[in-house]
């Protein structure tokens, strides 16, 4: 076997899942983002935004073939998108909690879990988080990674090799190549503060239409609405055999009701005013973060939170990057580039987004109030109807996790 083989070589694992799901960093990060600005608007911002710089600037990576221009004061005008990986590491303060991940044979590896890209459109402004399936087969593209090594390109990988072979900047070129999409900043996050995060804001409210019982994750929940913090919160986001039908593609949709729930309570409440809680968000990030140079810059991040503060719930979209089955091998998936193309065209176009899939008792959640079409009413030219292989949902829909036991 070729050096380079073994240095591609990743864990397989796409049995029974028993890792510990990272996309619960995504919402830490918003988080982190937000406190950033909000505590700046009381004052104490300059210190934050200093200790923050000082911090994440020594781990930021380059993004290849992007300059790194100095921001102007203000808010972001442009549009833009940010790369978010969830990637799981056995971290001293909490690998007891994850079982086998931190006790067997990969337990000294970062494995990636996760892959987001957050577009925000210019004005009228919009976000759309789209998910990418980790055993999503892409081509992944020659990258270089942080000690300056080049990769070479792999033709069909699942998409989480690509933090593997060569870290974040891979994973942003990757993503890139695939969407069409150029990509100007970058975050990777671990899951260790996602027990802080929840128990700082005081929960995060989720609804479960039938209970969840998950041996693999220890995760038991009746139907019914409740409060997580801690180690259920992470445990919820964790849950693959608990909802749908236990694939990675159901338990998409059960943490993008997670982000859901974590927007609107966010924007809604009283937690951005709350300053010790912010600061102690902001605190909780800073030894949890790698950023791109681009992100590096506190003033980018307040320029970036001042831009998207104030977009509606129903313009803020929750999507899943549409996949069908790979023939070469049942349990990845590969992408359906139709209904993507025409996802991109509308997302270009700056159009209202409406999502058309009907969930199922597959899917990891159920819509509790699904948008409804007036009788009668005269079609808006500026929303596009997604196809319906497209699952997802707005922040403004109420969705409930579709729990295993029925």
């Amino acid at each position: 076997m070729s050096e380079n083989s073994r240095r591609r070589r990743t864990i397989a694992r796409h049995g029974q899942q028993r890792t510990p799901g990272a996309v619960g960093q995504l919402m830490k990060f918003l988080a982190i983002g937000l406190a950033v600005v909000l505590v700046s608007g009381f004052g104490v911002g300059a210190y934050i935004l200093y200790d923050f710089s000082s911090t994440v600037s020594a781990n930021a990576v380059d993004l290849e073939g992007q300059e790194q221009v100095p921001p102007d004061i203000g808010e972001y005008k442009e549009g833009f998108n940010l790369v978010l990986t969830g990637v799981d590491t056995c971290e001293e303060n909490y690998k007891e909690l994850f079982g086998d991940r931190c006790t067997g044979a990969d337990s000294e590896g970062t494995l990636n879990d996760v892959n987001l890209l957050v577009h925000v459109s210019q004005e009228p402004r919009r976000i759309t988080v789209i998910s990418f399936p980790r055993d999503l087969m892409v081509p992944i593209p020659e990258c270089t990674d942080p000690e300056g090594e080049v990769h070479s390109g792999m033709s069909k990988q699942p998409i989480n090799v690509a933090y593997t072979d060569a870290g974040l900047n891979c994973v942003a070129k990757t993503i890139s190549a695939l969407t069409g999409q150029e990509v100007q900043f970058a975050a990777s996050v671990t899951f260790g503060g996602v027990i802080e995060i929840t128990n700082a804001i005081g929960g995060v409210e989720v609804c479960l239409a039938s209970p969840i019982d998950d041996v693999y994750t220890g995760l038991d929940m009746e139907a019914g609405t409740h409060y997580l913090q801690g180690l259920q919160a992470l445990q919820f986001l964790r849950t693959r055999h608990g909802v749908g039908d236990g694939s990675d593609l159901g338990r998409i949709g059960n943490q993008q009701q997670y982000m859901s729930s974590l927007t609107r309570a966010l924007i809604s409440s009283d937690t951005l005013g709350n300053v010790p809680v912010m600061l102690k968000l902001a605190n909780i990030g800073l030894n949890n973060l790698e950023t791109s140079t681009s992100l590096a810059d506190p003033m980018k991040i307040v320029q970036i939170a001042l831009a998207v503060k104030s977009v509606p719930f129903d313009d803020i979209v929750f999507l899943q990057y549409p996949t069908v089955g790979d023939s070469d091998d049942p349990n990845k998936v590969v992408p359906n580039e139709q209904a993507a193309s025409i996802m991109w065209d509308a997302i270009t176009a700056n159009a209202k987004l409406q999502v058309t899939h009907q969930n199922t008792s597959n899917d990891g959640v159920v819509v509790q109030d699904p948008a409804a079409p007036v009788e009668g009413a005269t079609p808006d030219p500026s929303v596009v109807a997604l196809p319906d292989t497209i699952k997802g949902n707005s922040a403004a829909q109420q969705t409930c996790s579709n729990g295993n036991v029925r």
